[in-house]
């Protein structure tokens, strides 16, 4: 029998990918429910076996302690079965090729979640559009989470806020209510389209501020960066029917901010190596973990190239990245737009 799963907290959840990201968010949902079973998949059974035996993922979170109540397995059907609440934390550009054969495991009633971060290189599809265009969910049943959730602050439970968006309010207060933890405070939206792309080009302005550190750079340059970055999210997120203010909260800047000036952010850490003079491959040989930055950054550029939406400093770091521009180059490139008011965010 269909269930509305908003009538009370769900009562399996799962998570599908046992990255730094996926394991710690699966960390904040036991630690808010911690009579619910939360179960992770991992593609790899000697990962699943240490969460499940040692409540340790090393390779991702080296000594944090995981609740009793998460446990993982490599059979994607026995972490997906009887879940209220699925929670897809896999590299976005993997994402279609995997949501077929889960289509079938996933609950009828069961509400969908998206951790990713990047548009889907070759379609510019957002992942909450992927997820509705593969599995034929309608909207209501898909939300996304984004802010600034560094996984590893996150995991030492460093206080930390997040934005959840639907178009269904009453399914973002759900899920929000599922993941409240005394360390992780989530508020609500039903601007789906601009928590998303605020999530997705801070990582294309990471990649830019990362290689003005790697090439010494100062401070002004950085914040002017990372400041007319967020203009430029702002023009491409109103573009596409997102919200101007949201922009400005959590999921724009708040992510933007966080993205940009750590050290834990793996697209600030990329282009910081890349400002050092190390290739794109030496780059992505040197890191552990999936860039979002450098394989969305095309199609960002595209999404904006389609609606009219100038972005500079995008454009610049896509130069880098293919090669067409040296990091040498870039700094002078990076604030190339005509004179104009700095209040002019959009087109």
């Amino acid at each position: 029998m269909t269930i509305d799963p908003r009538a009370g907290r769900p009562a399996k959840i799962a998570v599908l990918g046992s990255g730094s990201w996926g394991t710690t968010f699966a960390k904040v949902l036991a630690d808010a429910s911690p009579d619910t079973p939360v179960m992770l998949w991992s593609r790899r059974p000697e990962v699943a076996a240490e969460i499940t035996a040692e409540h340790r993922n090393a390779r991702y979170l080296g000594e944090t302690l995981l609740p009793g109540n998460i446990t993982a397995s490599d059979d994607v059907g026995a972490v997906l079965a009887g879940s209220d609440l699925v929670v897809l934390a896999v590299p976005a550009q993997s994402l279609r090729a995997q949501l077929p054969a889960w289509r079938a495991l996933i609950a009828p009633h069961a509400v969908v979640v998206s951790l990713m971060k990047g548009l889907e290189v070759g379609t510019d599809a957002r992942m909450s559009e992927v997820i509705a265009e593969v599995l034929g969910l309608p909207e209501e049943r898909i939300a996304v989470l984004s802010g600034p959730n560094l996984a590893m602050e996150i995991a030492r439970e460093e206080p930390t806020a997040s934005v959840v968006a639907c178009s269904d309010h009453d399914t973002a207060a759900w899920i929000a209510a599922a993941c409240t933890a005394s360390y992780f405070r989530p508020y609500t939206s039903t601007d789906v389209i601009g928590v998303e792309i605020g999530g997705i080009v801070k990582n294309v302005i990471a990649l830019a501020v990362g290689i003005c550190e790697g090439r010494r750079m100062g401070d002004n340059t950085k914040a002017s960066v990372i400041t007319r970055g967020l203009a430029e999210t702002t023009r491409l997120a109103v573009a596409l029917g997102g919200r101007r203010e949201t922009m400005a909260g959590l999921a724009g800047m708040g992510d933007l901010i966080a993205t940009c000036s750590s050290a834990l952010s793996r697209n600030h850490t990329a282009g910081h190596l890349l400002g050092q003079g190390l290739s794109l491959d030496e780059v992505t040989a040197k890191m552990k973990q999936t860039a979002e930055g450098i394989k969305s950054a095309q199609a960002v550029l595209d999404a904006a190239d389609q609606h009219g939406v100038d972005m500079p400093i995008t454009a610049s770091v896509v130069a880098v990245l293919q090669g067409h521009l040296s990091v040498n180059d870039l700094g002078p490139r990076l604030l190339a737009r005509n004179l104009k008011p700095e209040g002019d965010h959009v087109p």
